[in-house]
């Protein structure tokens, strides 16, 4: 079962459920009666609709080290699962079982909230996790956006079936409001994963460049993609500072919080990425950025001083 686990990632699995209670419970929930915000999920539809992100999510890590065990025997040998603890057809079986539940449930969610087109979105979620093992890794920064759109999608999917059901012309400024901000920090999570996808692929270069992986370093050198990824980098920094100053500075708390937390370990990333060279450097600075996920949709809990 522990091997199971380690498959399926379930840290990252519980960073997303995190991030989608926490949009729920402290940001939306708490200003129903002081904003007028309308949800549409009960508390067990929304448990439903986590766990068909976590399946999905889940799944997609299973076919991912799938077609990753080659290249994982070079870059991550005390890590591997798949052939070694659980057999590659079991996990081929796993993966279609957390995709069936996935995409079922989102199909039963969607059903019932009178939306049936937002199923879709559960379903091309699917889809691209799938194509991402099977193909579009091996095209260089392609992949690694893929997979951040697919992260940012996971905060969206909160705001898409808890606001956009119930919005009326009477709330329709109020719930446009409230799915801004979550747009924000789904945007927010894309580029801070798609700076640490780039960062992988640099920490992992030895077993894709012998995989025949054309990942960004591979095809420009590590130290050009250094700079790149170093500039990318600086984004994230530019924009988190920006949305700070210009919608939260009476706030000090807040950009208090942003700048120790979120801002500073940026920072601190930029400046690591000058003099990183070996794996473990890399794999640090990925762990950073990591925190700064967290940390960053942990400033949700703020909401609740700053809007009220």
């Amino acid at each position: 079962m522990i091997h199971f686990f380690k498959l399926i990632r379930w840290k990252n699995l519980l960073m997303i459920a995190l991030m989608q209670y926490l949009i729920k419970y402290a940001l939306l929930l708490p200003f129903q009666e002081s904003h007028g915000v309308h949800i549409t999920l009960s508390n067990f539809n929304f448990f439903l609709m986590v766990l068909a992100t976590l399946c999905i999510a889940a799944g997609g890590y299973i076919i991912n080290d799938i077609y990753d065990v080659d290249t994982d025997k070079i870059n991550k040998p005390n890590q591997i699962v798949i052939n070694k603890y659980i057999a590659e057809k079991t996990g081929s079986t796993l993966f279609i079982i957390l995709n069936i539940i996935g995409v079922g449930l989102g199909f039963y969610l969607s059903q019932g909230i009178g939306k049936s087109s937002f199923f879709a979105i559960f379903f091309i979620a699917s889809a691209l996790l799938y194509i991402y093992s099977t193909s579009l890794k091996q095209i260089a920064v392609v992949g690694n956006v893929v997979v951040s759109i697919v992260v940012a999608l996971s905060i969206l999917l909160v705001g898409i079936f808890e606001l956009i059901p119930v919005m009326t012309s009477n709330n329709k400024a109020v719930q446009t409001t409230f799915l801004n901000i979550i747009r924000d920090y789904a945007i927010f999570a894309f580029m801070i994963n798609l700076v640490r996808e780039l960062i992988k692929d640099v920490e992992d270069i030895d077993g894709d460049y012998k995989a025949g992986i054309q990942t960004l370093p591979i095809l420009i050198g590590r130290e050009r993609a250094n700079k790149i990824i170093f500039v990318l980098s600086i984004v994230p920094i530019i924009a988190i500072s920006y949305y700070v100053v210009t919608y939260m500075f009476k706030q000090e708390l807040v950009v208090g919080y942003f700048l120790i937390l979120v801002v500073a370990p940026l920072i601190y990333v930029s400046i690591k990425l000058f003099s990183a060279e070996n794996k473990a450097q890399y794999n640090h600075i990925s762990l950073i950025l990591k925190l700064v996920m967290l940390t960053g949709m942990l400033s949700l809990l703020l909401y609740n001083f700053t809007l009220k």
